[in-house]
Formats: C-alpha cells, sequence, structure tokens
C-alpha cells in the first residue's frame, strides 16, 4: 500500500479506465499411461452435482477424480471393454456408465455398482433426466429409457447410429424432451415415453450436442456441433436460432458454461476454447491447447473451472480468472457483460442500457457524451442522441475498422487514445493517427481532465513515478512532479488547485498524508474534500478536519456529492456518504458558506435547521435564509426577513453602542424564543433578556402568545401598564383555543365578556348556566336575547317564553310560537298585541301543507289576505280538474268567485269603473263555471263511473242544460278545462231516446258522427242511430221546457246559441241544482227609483187582510151555477154587479199585468222586468226570492214564484234554487247545501 498524497497543481475533471483479460491456470492434470499396448483415451467426463467430484470414461475403466487437488479416488473395473460415456445423476446418488460391452452399469456415489443392463450394440451415450432418476442409453440400432420404478427398460429402435445425446434442461408441461445427434446428420428430439416430437436435419453428423441450461432465455436452445465444421443452434420447435458459426476444425464437445453465458466448445483443434451463448468466438479466451484431440469439455457447477479430456488419455482441469473491462466517467459507469454486450448504467438514476456488439469486446472507455467499444477486429464509436445529462440512448458515430493492440484505451471529443507501454498514440475518429508521444516509461494510470473539443488534456502517470499534463493539440508532455515510486492512481479536485496521488512528494507543499490507501477520488461538487479506500474502509476527508471512515469493501471510483461510487465483485455501487460531520465542524468555525456547501451536498433537514439557525445567530441572513427554503420552514423564512429589515433599519440610523446592543439582545431573544420548546428553558431565556433590557411587555407578550399564563401573570405583576383583565381574557381565548370550554366560560365571565360566555353555553349546551345567566339581575337585554336564542333552538320553550317575556320582546316570542307550530297561542298573542296577519299567513300556509285547504282558506280570510286565497283557490280548482274532481272543481270556482266579488268595497252601484265591471264580469264567469262543473260531475259520474243512482230525467235536463250553456258565445268558443262536449252530447242522446225525445236523439246522435268518440261507444252510436230512423221524428212535449215568463214552450236545445234562455224572450231559465229541471221563476228589479234595501223593506210587508181573503177580487170572469149548469162570463164595465164597485186587483194579478204591459212593449234584447212600489208591497213575502252578493257593486236579484204550489228553496250562499223536497233530501244527507256545501241551520247540540 502507498499513502495517498494531496497537492497543488492543474487539472480538471476526473476520468478513469480499468483494464482486464482472462488468465487460465492448470489446476491439476493426470496422464493415464497405456495398457498391455493398447492406447488410452479419455472418452467422457461428468461432474458431480455439487462439484467434488470428476467421473472419467478412461479406457476400460471408469476413474474418479477428487476436483480439488485431482486425487485419484476410484479406478473402476465393471467394463470388460473401452467405456464411452459417463453421465451423473441430478441429485449425486448415481452415475452411470456405458461402454463398447454393450452394458449399461448404475454405480452409487460411493463406487459400487448397483444395477446393470444390456443393449445389443455398443453404447454411445447415457444421459441422465436433470429433474428425475430416468436414465438414457443410446446405442448404434435403438435406444433405452430406464428408471427405478419400472422393471425392465423401455427401448426403440433408430434408424441410424446416435453419436449424442442430452436431457432437456427445461420442464414444461409435457415433461423433459431427449435430443440425439445421428450419424447420417438427423437430430431427433423425443419426449419421455420415446414418442418422436422434432426431426432436424442437418448435412453431416452430428457429433456432439447440448440444451442451454440458462433460465433468463425465453425459449430452450439447443447447440449442436457437426462434422462440417459447424456450430449451429435450434430452438425446441426445429426452428434455427441465428445462423451456422464456422469453424476450423471439427467439434469433439460442446458444453454450457456459467449458467448457459458462454459456450465451450473443444475438437480437432486439440484447444479448448470459449464462446458466447451465440456462438461467437472469443479470440483471447482460448482456455487450453493440448498435443492431442479434445474429446470432451465439462465446466465444474458453481465454479470457474473447466476438465477437458484428450486423446493421448490426460485429464486437466483449469481455473479460469475473468477480468474486468469497464470504464467511469462522473456518474457513468460502463462494462462488459458476456463478453460480447456493452452495459451503461447511470450511477445516479440507476438506468441501465444495453449495446449488443455480436463480437468480443476488449476495451471500454468513456467520456461525456462519447463511448468507445473495441472489438476483436475494429473500434466502435459511440454518442447520445441528446446532451441531456440523463439520456440513455447511444448511436454509431464512427466506425474504423482496423485491429488497434493496445494495453489501454482513452476516448475524448474527437479523438481516441491508444497505449502501448511507453507509447501514446492519438487517433482521430476516422481512423487517422495523428500523433505520438514516446515516454521515458512504462504508462501505468492515464485519465483526461477535460477541456475543449479536440484540446483535451490528459494526467499520466508513470511507473518511475513520475505524473505528466499532455494535451492533444500539444506535441510535449508537462511534467508535474516526480514520485519515487510507480503511480498507480490519480485524481484531481473539482476546480483543478489539487492533485492526489498515491506517494508523498517532497519537491512541493505537503498538505496531507495517509497511509494504506488503494484508491482515491476528489469530490466532484466540493473542492475540499475527497475520499480514499484501502483496508476494507473508506474514509472522508474535508479540508483540516479529522477523517471520518466507515467499513467499505472495494476501491472507489467516483465521489459526487454525498455518494460514493465503488467497484467491488465486478459491480459499482453507491454508496451513501454521511455531511453531517464536516457541516458540524465547519460551523463550529463559524465558516457558514463552506457549510452551507458541505450542506448542498446532502444531510438531514435536522442539520439544515442547525446550520440555518447558527448562522442567523451570528446575523449570516444570507444563509440562514437558503437554510430555511431548504427545509421549506414559511415560518422561519419571515423571521429572516424581518429580523434584517430590523437590523438594516437600525444601522441605517447609527445607533450608539448601547443601543446597538440593545437591539441585538433582542433580536438574540426572538431568535431565542422562536427556537424554545416547554422542555426547553430557551423562552424563559429569552424573557429574562428582554426583561433585562426593560422589555418585559414583549416577555409578558412572548408567555401569553404561548398559553405559559402564569409566567405571564408574573411579569405583568412586576409591570404596572399590563392590564391583568385583558390577560385574563387572552387566557380565555386560548382555553377555547384549546377546547376547554369550562375553563373559558368561567374565565370571560370573571372579565365581564358575558355574551361571550353564553356563545360557548348555548353551543355545548349547558342551559342550567344559561338560566344562572338569565336570573342575574343586571344582564344586558342584548345578552338574554342570545339566551332566549340558544334555549329556543334546543326546544326549550317554556324557559324562552319566560325570558321573552322579561324582555317584553313579542315579536320573538310570537316568531317562536310560529316556529313551534303553536297556534293556539300564537293566535292569543297576535289578537294581543293586534298583528294578526303575521299570524295567519303562516297558519295558512302549514294548513295547506296538511291538505285543510278550508281552514287555510279561512286562515287567509281571518289574515285579510285575499290574493292568497284566490292564489289557492286557482291552485285548487287546477288540481280538481286534473283529477277529475268536478264537484270540488265547481265548490272552488263558487268560492273563487265570491273572493273575487267581496274584493270589490263598493257601496253603490253607480260608483263602478268600467275596471270595476270587467273585474265583475270576470267574477261572475267563475260562478258560470262552477255552474258547468256542477252539471258536468253528474254526466262524468254517469259515463265513467260502474254505477248512478240518478233518474234519467235529471241525467237529460243535465245535459241539456250543459248544452245550452256551452253553446252560448263566451263559451263555445273554448269550453271549461276537462269538460267533455262528447259525454254530455252522449248522454243526452241516450236519454233522448229512453224519454222518446227521438227528433233529439237523432240530432245528437248524428252530432256524435261528428265527434271522435270512445271506441267502446262507437257500436252504441252506430246501431242506436239506425234504430232511431223507425222512430218518430218529434219529442214528447212534456218533455219541452215552458218560458214561465212569457208562458211559452221552447225547444229542447236553443238554437240560437244564447245560452239556457228562451228563445222568445230571452229570459234566463231558473233550474233546480238537483234536478236540472227549470223552475217556475220570473226574475224582475225594482224600478230605479227603489234601492235594494228599500224594495226587500216593501217585500217584507205582508198585503191587506182583503186581498189575501178575497180570492175573487178583481176577478173579471163571472160564475153562474144553477144546478143543472154552470157558466163563466167575461164581465165588462156594463156587467151591472160591477158598475158600482171599485176593481181590486191581487199582487199576482198586479205581477202579471205588469208583464203582460212590458211584454206589448218589448224591444229587442232581454229586459229585466220592473216593478213599482205598490206591486212590490202587493207581492206575498213567500212568493218572492231575493238573491244576494257579496259584493254592492252588483245589486240584488229578484225572482217570482209563478206557481206557488211549488215549492222552491233558495240557498242563500251559494245563490242556487232547488226543488224545497230535492234539497231537503241532499241537506239530510249531506248536513249542509250540496252546491255550497254550508250548513243553513244550526248544528243540533
Amino acid at each position: 500500500m502507498y499513502p495517498v498524497k494531496v497537492r497543488r497543481t492543474l487539472g480538471i475533471v476526473k476520468r478513469r479506465e480499468i483494464f482486464g483479460a482472462m488468465r487460465t491456470s492448470l489446476a491439476w492434470s493426470d496422464k493415464v499411461p497405456d495398457r498391455n499396448g493398447v492406447k488410452v483415451v479419455v472418452q467422457d467426463i461428468a461432474y458431480h452435482p455439487d462439484g467434488t467430484q470428476l467421473v472419467a470414461a478412461i479406457g476400460t475403466r471408469v476413474m474418479i477424480y477428487d476436483t480439488t487437488n485431482g486425487t485419484l479416488l476410484h479406478s473402476l473395473k465393471g467394463h470388460k471393454d473401452t467405456v464411452y460415456t459417463v453421465d451423473y445423476a441430478h441429485d449425486g446418488k448415481r452415475f452411470a456408465s456405458g461402454g463398447a460391452d454393450n452394458v449399461v452399469i448404475i454405480w452409487t456415489d460411493n463406487a459400487e455398482g448397483i444395477l446393470k443392463y444390456t443393449h445389443n450394440d455398443s453404447i454411445q451415450k447415457v444421459a441422465y433426466n436433470p429433474q428425475s432418476q430416468c436414465l438414457a442409453s443410446c446405442t448404434a440400432s435403438d435406444f433405452g429409457l430406464w428408471s427405478p420404478e419400472q422393471k425392465s427398460v423401455a427401448k426403440h429402435k433408430v434408424m441410424h447410429r446416435p453419436f449424442t445425446a442430452d436431457r432437456r434442461h427445461r420442464h414444461i408441461v409435457d415433461g423433459e424432451y431427449l435430443a440425439m445427434g445421428m450419424f447420417n446428420g438427423q437430430i431427433l428430439i423425443r419426449d419421455k415415453q420415446g414418442g418422436e416430437k422434432v426431426t432436424i436435419e442437418r448435412t453431416a453428423p452430428v457429433w456432439t450436442l447440448s440444451w442451454s441450461p440458462g433460465r433468463d432465455d425465453q425459449t430452450d436452445i439447443l447447440a449442436v456441433g457437426c462434422w462440417d465444421r459447424t456450430l449451429s443452434f435450434y430452438q425446441f420447435n426445429g426452428t434455427q436460432y441465428g445462423k451456422d458459426r464456422k469453424l476450423t476444425f471439427d467439434p469433439c464437445c460442446v458444453s454450457f458454461f456459467n449458467k448457459g453465458k458462454y459456450l465451450l466448445v473443444a475438437g480437432s483443434n486439440r484447444k479448448a476454447s470459449l464462446y458466447t451463448k451465440e456462438g461467437i468466438f472469443l479470440s483471447e479466451y482460448v482456455i487450453c491447447e493440448v498435443p492431442a484431440w479434445v474429446w470432451t469439455v465439462k465446466a465444474r457447477p458453481k465454479a470457474n473451472t473447466i476438465a477437458v479430456g484428450t486423446d493421448n488419455g490426460t485429464v486437466a482441469s483449469y481455473h479460469l480468472n475473468f477480468g474486468t473491462v469497464h470504464g467511469i466517467f462522473q456518474e457513468r459507469y460502463s462494462y462488459r457483460e458476456n463478453m460480447t454486450d456493452v452495459i451503461v448504467q447511470h450511477l445516479m438514476t440507476e438506468q441501465k442500457v444495453r449495446i449488443k456488439t455480436r463480437d468480443f469486446v476488449k476495451k471500454i472507455a468513456v467520456y461525456r457524451d462519447r463511448l468507445a467499444v473495441q472489438l476483436s477486429d475494429r473500434i466502435i464509436i459511440y454518442e447520445l442522441s441528446n446532451e441531456s445529462s440523463y439520456d440513455m440512448h447511444y448511436r454509431v458515430r464512427d466506425r474504423i475498422q482496423k485491429d488497434l493492440p493496445c494495453s489501454l484505451l482513452v476516448v475524448a471529443s474527437l479523438h481516441f487514445i491508444l497505449c502501448q507501454q511507453r507509447k501514446l498514440q492519438q487517433y482521430n475518429f476516422a481512423g487517422k493517427k495523428e500523433r505520438e508521444w514516446v515516454l521515458e516509461s512504462p504508462i501505468r494510470y492515464i485519465t483526461v481532465t477535460g477541456g475543449a473539443k479536440g484540446k483535451e488534456g490528459l494526467l499520466v502517470g508513470l511507473k518511475d513515478g513520475s505524473v505528466l499534463q499532455i494535451f492533444l493539440d500539444n506535441p510535449f508532455p508537462i511534467p508535474l512532479i516526480k514520485q519515487s515510486n510507480a503511480i498507480v492512481c490519480l485524481d484531481i479536485s473539482v476546480n483543478r488547485g489539487r492533485l492526489l496521488i498515491r506517494r508523498p512528494q517532497v519537491t512541493k507543499e505537503l498538505l496531507y498524508e495517509e497511509k494504506g490507501a488503494n484508491s482515491v477520488a476528489w469530490n466532484t461538487e466540493f473542492d475540499d474534500m475527497l475520499c480514499f479506500a484501502g483496508q476494507n474502509q473508506l474514509k472522508i476527508k474535508t479540508g483540516h478536519f479529522p477523517v471520518h471512515a466507515q467499513r467499505m469493501q472495494g476501491f472507489v471510483v467516483g465521489f459526487t456529492g454525498s455518494k460514493v461510487f465503488c467497484l467491488h465483485a465486478l459491480a459499482v455501487q453507491a454508496m451513501d456518504v454521511p455531511q453531517s460531520a464536516p457541516l458540524y465542524r465547519y460551523v463550529e468555525q463559524k465558516e457558514f458558506g463552506l457549510a452551507y456547501q458541505v450542506a448542498c451536498l446532502g444531510v438531514t433537514e435536522s442539520d439544515w435547521r442547525l446550520l440555518a439557525w447558527e448562522a442567523l445567530k451570528n446575523m449570516d441572513f444570507d444563509i440562514a435564509r437558503k437554510g430555511f427554503i431548504r427545509v421549506r420552514d414559511i415560518r422561519y423564512i419571515e423571521l429572516v426577513h424581518h429580523i434584517e429589515a430590523t437590523r438594516k433599519s437600525q444601522t441605517l440610523s447609527a445607533p450608539s453602542p448601547d443601543v446597538d446592543k440593545k437591539s441585538k439582545a433582542i433580536v438574540l431573544a426572538e431568535i431565542l424564543a422562536y427556537q424554545g420548546t416547554r422542555r426547553s428553558c430557551k423562552f424563559h431565556m429569552a424573557a429574562k433578556l428582554l426583561g433585562d433590557y426593560d422589555e418585559a411587555t414583549k416577555a409578558i407578550q412572548l408567555f401569553s402568545d404561548l398559553r405559559m399564563w402564569d409566567d405571564a401573570k408574573k411579569y405583568a405583576a412586576a409591570s404596572k401598564s399590563i392590564d391583568v383583565k385583558q390577560l385574563v381574557q387572552d387566557q380565555a381565548k386560548w382555553a377555547e383555543d384549546a377546547h376547554d370550554w369550562r375553563a373559558a366560560t368561567e374565565m370571560y365571565l370573571a372579565s365581564g365578556n358575558v355574551p361571550k360566555a353564553v356563545q360557548i353555553m348555548g353551543a355545548r349546551g349547558w342551559f342550567n348556566d344559561l338560566m344562572e345567566v338569565v336570573q342575574r339581575p343586571d344582564c344586558d337585554p342584548k345578552v338574554l336575547s342570545m339566551c332566549a336564542e340558544y334555549l329556543l333552538h334546543a326546544g326549550k320553550f317554556k324557559q324562552c317564553r319566560d325570558v321573552y317575556l322579561k324582555i317584553g320582546d313579542f315579536d320573538a316570542l310570537m316568531k317562536m310560537h310560529l316556529a313551534c307550530q303553536d297556534w293556539e297561542e300564537a293566535v292569543r298573542l297576535a289578537q294581543k298585541i293586534q298583528n294578526v296577519a303575521d299570524v295567519y299567513v303562516p297558519y295558512a300556509e302549514w294548513l295547506a301543507s296538511q291538505d285543510r285547504y278550508e281552514d287555510a282558506l279561512a286562515a287567509y280570510t281571518s289574515a285579510r289576505r285575499p290574493d292568497q286565497c284566490i292564489k289557492l283557490l286557482e291552485q285548487l280548482v287546477a288540481s280538481a280538474v286534473v283529477e277529475t274532481r268536478f264537484k270540488d272543481a265547481s265548490y272552488f270556482h263558487w268560492r273563487l268567485c265570491d273572493e273575487l266579488l267581496a274584493c270589490h268595497h263598493l257601496t253603490v252601484v253607480v260608483a263602478t269603473t268600467e275596471s270595476d265591471k270587467a273585474k265583475i264580469r270576470a267574477a261572475l264567469e267563475h260562478e258560470t263555471c262552477a255552474d258547468v262543473y256542477f252539471a258536468y260531475s253528474v254526466i262524468f259520474a254517469y259515463t265513467d263511473e260502474p254505477f248512478t243512482t240518478l233518474l234519467p230525467e235529471t241525467l237529460f235536463h243535465a245535459s241539456q242544460f250543459l248544452l245550452n250553456t256551452l253553446s252560448a258565445k263566451a263559451m263555445a268558443a273554448a269550453p271549461p278545462p276537462g269538460v267533455s262536449v262528447a259525454r254530455v252530447v252522449f248522454t243526452l242522446a241516450q236519454h233522448a231516446q229512453q224519454l222518446e225525445a227521438f227528433k233529439l236523439a237523432r240530432q245528437m246522435y248524428e252530432r256524435l258522427h261528428q265527434m271522435r268518440v270512445r271506441p267502446e261507444w262507437q257500436n252504441t252510436v252506430d246501431v242506436t242511430s239506425m234504430t232511431l230512423q223507425t222512430k218518430p221524428y218529434s219529442d214528447r212535449d212534456e218533455l219541452l221546457p215552458i218560458d214561465y215568463r212569457s208562458s211559452t214552450t221552447n225547444p229542447l236545445l236553443n238554437p240560437n246559441g244564447t245560452g239556457d234562455v228562451c228563445v222568445h224572450t230571452g229570459h234566463p231559465f231558473v233550474r233546480s241544482f238537483a234536478s236540472f229541471d227549470t223552475l217556475p221563476l220570473v226574475e224582475f228589479q225594482p224600478t230605479p227609483d227603489l234601492t235594494d234595501e228599500e224594495a226587500i223593506a216593501l217585500l217584507e210587508v205582508l198585503p191587506s187582510v182583503g186581498d189575501n181573503n178575497d180570492s175573487s177580487a178583481g176577478d173579471p170572469w163571472k160564475t153562474t151555477d144553477t144546478g143543472n149548469m154552470q157558466s163563466m162570463r167575461l164581465g165588462d164595465d156594463n156587467d151591472p154587479d160591477h158598475a158600482d164597485k171599485p176593481v181590486v186587483l191581487s199582487g199576482s194579478q198586479m205581477f202579471e199585468k205588469a208583464l203582460n204591459r212590458q211584454a206589448i212593449a218589448r224591444g229587442a234584447g232581454y229586459k229585466v222586468l220592473q216593478i213599482d212600489a205598490k206591486i212590490l208591497a202587493a207581492l206575498k213575502p213567500n212568493e218572492v226570492f231575493v238573491v244576494r252578493y257579496p259584493t254592492k257593486a252588483l245589486r240584488c236579484k229578484f225572482y217570482k214564484n209563478m206557481i206557488p204550489d211549488i215549492k222552491v228553496h233558495l240557498s242563500p250562499a251559494c245563490r242556487k234554487f232547488f226543488h224545497e223536497d230535492d234539497f231537503e233530501f241532499e241537506y239530510l244527507r249531506d248536513g249542509a247545501c250540496a252546491y255550497c256545501r254550508l250548513p243553513e241551520l244550526d248544528p243540533v247540540p
């Protein structure tokens, strides 16, 4: 070992080249002498699976050797003639031999024969199954398969003589396969039962073959050696793999080596040579050369040892030492694999790329983006496809088709350099030699130091200890130093200021010396750091600090950052080295710049923080900022900015020394405060430092921020300028942040912040504590409101009500009742505070959500919100129509009409405007729709319900009423939604036929033919239409409606389209809304000089008694009854009985007389009969009906019953007439009017 020497000199980037070649050494050999003049030949050999024994077929003997030293262990005489073949079982417990005596003998590993069987011909080859005890034995005419489970040997005939056989090493679903090489050039592949699988044809005898044992290959490869001097490869299916490899000799044996990576070939050339698994001859790798043919060559398992057997009876064992061929430049390391492949590895990213040259690789050199590979007869220069430092894609740049022997190869940007003993030869990439240097001593080490392209520099170490610097564009070497011993290794620092060698110098300044080093390297990222290896240790030297050592095997080949690249066992590994020790040393010396450079090489987060804190304490803000940026601590980065800005402002003001000292102390205290923890004493140190410089306020703020309240109170007690109450509030906030709610509440109460305490109590559900606050006599109303809100949200309504009553907040109390849906209390409170609308509107909305629509309408009415009432009714109408609830639709239309009319608060009719009249007409249209839907509900029940109890007359009159009403101009264009005219016409047609109104029935059926009717009705319509043709075209007179105003009959349907009115006078028919037949009612109205109230007052006065009792008074007809004859005579003025008697008319007669007068003077259009006060006073009250509307904008309507014997009832609410009997029936059944659903009598208690 030589010491490491560090010197100041010039240099640049490091590059190292390491070389090696295979060396063969004879382990042992044994030559068996001839016996009885008969030449002894080594026919075959086989290794024990564990490599401890070697079995050889020599002459007539089977000899067993110790593979360690070649000692002959056994010489077995079981055969009577020459032994041709031997093979070991996979478990090593048995081996077999066969020979010219046609016998196969199975031996134990103790050399005892246990079994023997024979063939008809000599045994050419025996081969054990590599996974079982099955043995294959081949002869000139057949082959046999034996296993311990079988009692006999299964033999199979072959057409030609087999020379060799080998069992397949891989195991697949079908089992193992046997390959046999035949004399005629065929290769037979058989399964384990002997069945033929594949036959491969060759043109020459197949003397040797071998299956590849490689597990990495995706296919099974069979290597075949033929005596046409070819080496070929085949896949299991018979497909040739690659091309034939020409040999210069006849191969006698091929055998795979090193798990299938290489191939051993021997034969008539009297050599055993090494080939790649693809058959490429490795020219420099001849294992041995002997004076006779080599019949067999085998590799020892799990070792680089080869055994050969020759024609002169010699068995020899050779040990192979493979040299390493590789190169390294910075983070790129390249090495040879499988002799023909070049692997380039990026040491930082662990990426690898394989370059297949398909030739023997002699030398490798790497430099920046260049890779030089020397093959057997050429040199190939590769370059990276792009300039990325992590790119791993190489492409061929140049090929130099020359065989240039050398001991060292170095590549630069535009040249490559060959080393031959004392010569250095420079070639360009075209293969032209440009320069040559002849040195005084053999070259031991060479490295490229970098430089401009074409002008790179070299550091050369010579055997005589000289170190030279050579530039490619300078023919003269530059001597640097001279050592007394040979140079083994060189490296140069990153800034080209230091040279690292292996031997001390006395001619220049000695910086550092260390003994026992075998390799050295400078750190490429830090000029003041180097490493060296030796004695199984890696040592790191930084600056003038002591060496840091750790265990490591191998050689140092590179040092970058915190990674050391070590070469051990043909592999380069990256080893992480700690940088904490030099960092601490630089920090202790306050050399923060160098400490930062060391930290950038790679240290832990805690080391970065240490560097940043120490730099900050020493006011090195730049290093401190960089350190905190590295750990991404924004808080401390802001601290650095704050302290730096503070120091700059203090420096600009040119403070006195005492002020500057105080400011530095405050800064140091702030730094201590940021560094402190509760277990450390730095907080107290910071507070003491602040207290020493009269900054107690900052000390108290420090402890307050840290929630160290006891310490804060101590400093507050010592300082009179601090409010302790505020400190208690701060402590309460901290307790709140720490979720110590009870302590926070007590502190807030103690400090007078009652709202905050109430907020915590309410959020935590401490209602008993809230009530204690409520019971305080001096509690603020706002606080009480907060308490009430929390009680309300918690469902404590009783306590909440008490709080609202205490503060007199009736609005909030009302909202509470509404939120709780306590409507009784809400209504009672609303009546008390005269705020009804705020209660009834939400009450109505709630009722509507509960489907209590009647109550909701009543609530809207109580709230004086007709708009909401109308809106709800419109929604109810639409819903009822959609759901075909036509009676409900009628009812809601009637309610809608009354609501719209009630919105007009006029007191006299003359005050109505055109706008009011339009609104009134719209409201009355709802009443008409109500009548239509009420009648249509009867029709719909008949057509769509399975059963009906209605009389045919009722259905007839209802459909007649509907068609007359719908034919009016107001509804002819668009009937009310949901009303089907087809249903009405169908109902009228059927019942007209049933009631013998055949004329009307025929008209209706003809109308149905023009409509789209239900499919189930179509047949009825068609058949009935035909049957009606046999009926008279007329209607029954009893069915014709009578106009009681003109005493005339009308057609069943109004042909004028004016509605349900008389076709003569236009007087509306008044129908009973139970049976829908016409009632004997005639409409009239008082004269304009009378108001409705005056007219009603006159009607309520009973007529005189005479008028009531004298039924004949005023009667112009004179009745005579003589017993045998009765006669009537119209009286006149000449009648002696009446000549002197005044005429007195009754109220009915006066009404009829007024009708007759209007009929005589009637013009176009219908006009309501007007009567004066005299006639009104004469009318009987029970014969007159007054219809009142819910608004004064409409006058009352008056009706006179023209046939008093027909009892008529008027429902005052809905303004509809009924036969008295029908109304009583409906009322008794439903308890209310069938139309308006309102009771007219008080319920029985």
